[in-house]
């Protein structure tokens, strides 16, 4: 958890430290050598060719698709005003209909709720590291979470790959969606495109990590601000006069300064990613602490955000230190990771969470539920067990 140290493995010597070998065993079935396990080379290509599709640009041009699917949310929501809802799972619908639109645009043959139950089947079994995969066992040793994951996973593949391959011979859209601009996608330094598995590979990992993570960061926030009036009330006042037309949209979102900081006080308290790990390729040392070849380091995010001599007063809820009271150091933050590989998706993910969280202060006003407190439990991410549950009373 010491910052220099942080700086060391994510930036200056980023290169020593690749993902470590526990989580591409948990990975790779899912999303191959993808952007977020690949290394060295294989990793550069794809990232430069994956840049340009988030760009400020392109990420604005999508908001209408996240604004869209905030309103369904809301309508759904208004529906059941009377009971407790869980928002956990809510938000998990609500993410999963941005990235698939944001995704798979117009394709009548992509099977929305078959991806959506095999990514969960996947995540949910995925999530239970077994000894084969801590001792480093070759792929080929069968684990039992495989072995129940594998039908759903075989099928979330094929639904892609079929989309992927229709989309090639249609016509392009306007604006263009996330599988049209990867379609596009070319490395400036060696030209090359990506394939159809190295496309699916890809998608799968956006869609998998992409609605899993701000839906984790959505619940959390409804949870923090239910159980705080106080700043509940002033990110929906902020809402309530910045925001001047019935939806919140992608142009808002630079107005909701302090909308922009309960989602990063959020992301301190409750980072979607709370631990991290990296084996060490070759010889280093940290903090005095020889590491060797194969060594894995943890970099635990969620006691690093909760650190006594890094933040003041780190277990309060408070967002307002993201406007005067930043961290001691560029590395006591790190919900995004950062250096060469910090989430691609990031701006993306920001811009989803305060339109979302922004439509829902606008409508609706939320309440604890006596006796149903989410507890965190760290699976792949850091999850709500028992799920979120809300009162929302309309406005």
């Amino acid at each position: 958890m010491d910052p220099t140290a942080l700086r060391h493995i994510f930036l200056k010597n980023v290169d020593n430290y690749p993902k470590s070998a526990v989580t591409k065993n948990l990975l790779k079935p899912a999303i191959g050598e993808s952007l977020f396990v690949a290394e060295g080379a294989h990793w550069r290509w794809q990232r430069r060719a994956a840049a340009p599709v988030f760009s400020h640009r392109n990420v604005m041009n999508l908001s209408p698709i996240m604004s869209s699917a905030a309103i369904r949310c809301c309508d759904r929501i208004k529906n059941q005003e009377n009971y407790p809802i869980n928002f956990f799972d809510e938000m998990v619908n609500t993410t999963f209909d941005v990235i698939s639109d944001v995704t798979f645009s117009d394709d009548e043959g992509f099977d929305r709720v078959g991806v959506h139950r095999a990514i969960d089947s996947y995540i949910a079994e995925a999530g239970k590291i077994s000894l084969p995969d801590i001792l480093g066992f070759p792929d080929w040793v069968p684990r039992l979470s495989r072995v129940i994951s594998g039908k759903a996973l075989k099928q979330m593949k094929t639904l892609a790959d079929s989309v992927i391959d229709r989309r090639r011979d249609g016509p392009s859209k306007s604006p263009p969606d996330l599988l049209d601009l990867l379609l596009a996608g070319v490395d400036p330094k060696t030209q090359r495109e990506m394939n159809t598995g190295e496309l699916r590979d890809n998608l799968l990992t956006f869609i998998v990590a992409g609605h899993e993570t701000t839906a984790l960061t959505l619940s959390w926030a409804l949870y923090l601000l239910a159980n705080d009036d106080r700043v509940q009330e002033l990110a929906r006042q902020e809402v309530t006069e910045k925001v001047l037309s019935e939806k919140v949209q992608g142009r808002d979102i630079v107005n909701l300064k302090y909308v922009r900081s309960v989602i990063d006080e959020t992301l301190r308290l409750y980072p979607p990613a709370a631990l991290v790990s990296r084996t060490a390729a070759g010889f280093d040392n940290l903090c005095g602490r020889e590491i060797r070849p194969g060594d894995t380091v943890i970099i635990p995010i969620y006691a690093l955000h909760r650190h006594h001599t890094l933040w003041r007063n780190p277990d309060d809820f408070y967002p307002e230190r993201f406007e005067t009271d930043s961290p001691q150091d560029r590395y006591a933050y790190l919900p995004f990771g950062d250096g060469p590989r910090v989430c691609i998706g990031a701006n993306f993910a920001i811009n989803e969470a305060v339109i979302i969280l922004s439509s829902l202060l606008k409508r609706f006003r939320f309440k604890p539920v006596a006796g149903l407190v989410p507890s965190p439990k760290m699976i792949l991410t850091l999850r709500p067990e028992g799920g979120v549950w809300l009162m929302a009373e309309p406005i």
